[in-house]
């Protein structure tokens, strides 16, 4: 990928039109007025009699068909050509349904319009994105609003957004991403959509990560208000762009931000990554996150009803998994990989009753009683048969080892939160080293405050986070440790504050090689000379070290091992490298 691929050598953006869009064109848009003026009759019987609709538009002409396979309409029933109507309903009618529908069909046909019903509670049309079947969603968000709350117009602004993004670099767009208000069935007219855009970055060539970024954002952002403007609402788009690396990496590292995405988030378009990792987010699959932990552990919370009603293997069984999936998300919690089951017994003794001294050994007993005993045992044929009385006992065995594990978490969450704090606190000061030297914290601080923020250049709430990763970290030398919402808060804000020092750097790092480089052209071919000692002549993929008395092939390596050396020096060019280069190019002229 560079920037001739993605157009932005361009000198300005033309706005795009709306490839595969089934908006209508402006003869279709004057004949639906008119629609729209005999259907104002039906719109207000419906509203009349069902104040609680979200949304009812007329689907485009040119999506009809897709309609007519979608709801398997006879060859009789598309010769009548009928116009399909799209009514969404709040999900909380979902009960209702059936019975809205027929009555909303009656109505219908009292009005003796060619109309077929599209009736979709909110959540259908999420659905339906999680089905892949983007071109309905598309067509629902393109229909002409005949009465809407909020979602049509909030769809409508990210559809059109989306086909503009599109159309100016498809090959690079891997999912484009609905998420907040919207999904969660809260949008009113002036809602703010939030959309999430992923751009895949894999092949990234000539260009830095942190430029493709900025310059994608720069266009994706100029789409904006071009789109509210053609969807003609109030609803204003807020993008998120992320690149594929940085969202995987994301993702792996259990970062709170991705992951909130993944949960919430719903495709308008993807070529096949988002929706198997959501997917696998919800089941628990990617790797341990809290809302696996906490999947974990309610399992034991609802053992004991299950006991209660089943026969020996089903009750041995369920308290089998009552103890062992707990176990395994407190082994995970504590950051070993999942284990299977003799793995999971054996280290529970290691770790939390040998090593920590956390737990105390007759729960571990507990554990290997039910799970290596008694179920393993069920399993080879050695129990074959347990008694009621047996039964009791495992079943309060088994609800006060439960009880043990949640105590055993919060310890457990404590001693982590004051790991992952010291690796935050690390991480941030090790960051600002890097930036502004060696020193003491409260010296860093004070270059963050008059270097960055003074100048414009981060955002002040972070100078915040700075003194309060001081503050708590003086509170963990006290044994107080801060409230669990107290640290969630803190370290979002240093997730945050660790990207912008690090787009910061970045920035900093190709400001210092910019001072260095200077282009030449020669024949009309530019090539870039960076001003180092020796300097370096680089054309495309060959490059070549000039000295002042020879010009030799060079390589990478050595170009970059000099480079890092000069950042923000610079080398007079003297006459005899000017002699060099003449005589290696010819005749050539340097743009400074």
């Amino acid at each position: 990928m560079d920037k001739k691929d993605l157009g932005l050598d361009d000198k300005k953006y033309q706005a795009p039109g709306l490839p595969g869009s089934v908006g209508p064109t402006p003869e279709q848009e004057k004949q639906m007025q008119e629609t729209k003026q005999k259907l104002d009759k039906l719109k207000k019987s419906l509203l009349e009699k069902y104040k609680f609709i979200s949304a009812i538009g007329i689907i485009p002409p040119q999506a009809a068909a897709i309609f007519d396979d979608e709801n398997e309409l006879t060859p009789e029933e598309r010769k009548e050509k009928p116009m399909h109507l799209a009514v969404i309903i709040p999900d909380d009618k979902e009960k209702e349904f059936n019975k809205i529908r027929a009555e909303m069909i009656k109505v219908i046909k009292e009005s003796k319009e060619k109309i077929w019903l599209n009736l979709f509670i909110e959540r259908d049309i999420w659905d339906i994105c999680m089905d892949s079947k983007y071109d309905i969603v598309e067509a629902v968000g393109m229909s002409f609003p005949l009465h809407d709350k909020g979602i049509l117009g909030s769809l409508r602004v990210a559809e059109i957004h989306k086909s503009l993004v599109l159309k100016k670099f498809e090959k690079y767009v891997y999912s484009y991403v609905i998420w907040g208000s919207l999904v969660r069935g809260e949008v009113i007219q002036t809602s703010d959509v939030d959309v999430g855009i992923i751009i895949d970055d894999t092949d990234v060539k000539r260009m830095h990560r942190l430029e493709l970024k900025e310059k994608l954002r720069n266009i994706i952002y100029s789409y904006v208000m071009q789109a509210g403007d053609l969807a003609g609402v109030k609803n204003k788009l807020s993008p998120n762009i992320y690149l594929l690396t940085e969202f995987w990496e994301g993702v792996k590292d259990a970062n709170p931000i991705f992951y909130t995405f993944l949960r919430d988030g719903v495709p308008l378009y993807d070529r096949g990554g988002f929706l198997p990792w959501k997917l696998l987010l919800k089941m628990g699959k990617i790797k341990p996150s809290p809302e696996s932990i906490d999947m974990f552990m309610s399992m034991g919370d609802k053992t004991k009803k299950m006991v209660q009603r089943r026969l020996m293997d089903i009750v041995l069984g369920d308290i089998y998994w009552g103890v062992i999936t707990p176990s395994q998300a407190l082994l995970m919690l504590y950051g070993l990989p999942p284990p299977n089951v003799v793995e999971t017994v054996a280290e529970v003794k290691n770790v939390f009753v040998d090593k920590e001294k956390l737990l105390e050994k007759k729960y571990w007993e507990i554990l290997n009683e039910i799970a290596i005993k008694y179920y393993k045992g069920y399993e080879h044929g050695k129990v074959k048969e347990v008694s009621g009385k047996e039964v009791d006992r495992l079943l309060k065995n088994f609800e006060d080892y439960l009880g043990r594990l949640k105590e055993l978490r919060t310890a457990i969450e404590k001693r982590m939160q004051e790991k992952s704090f010291g690796e935050i606190y690390e991480n941030v000061f090790k960051m600002m080293e890097s930036i502004f030297g060696k020193k003491a914290e409260t010296a860093l601080i004070k270059d963050y405050e008059k270097e960055i923020v003074n100048k414009g250049k981060g955002n002040p709430k972070y100078l915040h986070t700075l003194n309060e990763l001081m503050n708590i970290k003086k509170k963990y030398k006290t044994k107080k440790a801060p409230s669990i919402y107290a640290f969630e808060r803190l370290r979002k804000d240093s997730v945050y504050l660790i990207e912008s020092l690090t787009e910061y750097a970045q920035r900093k790092e190709l400001g210092l090689i910019e001072k260095t480089r200077v282009i030449i052209t020669s024949n009309g071919k530019p090539m870039e000379l960076y001003l180092t000692k020796p300097c370096f002549l680089v054309d495309g993929n060959n490059i070549r070290k000039v000295s002042e008395d020879k010009v030799e092939k060079s390589n990478a390596n050595e170009f970059n091992q000099v480079l890092s050396e000069y950042k923000g020096k610079r080398v007079t060019i003297t006459n005899k490298i000017l002699e060099i280069l003449k005589k290696e190019l010819g005749n050539f002229d340097i743009n400074l």
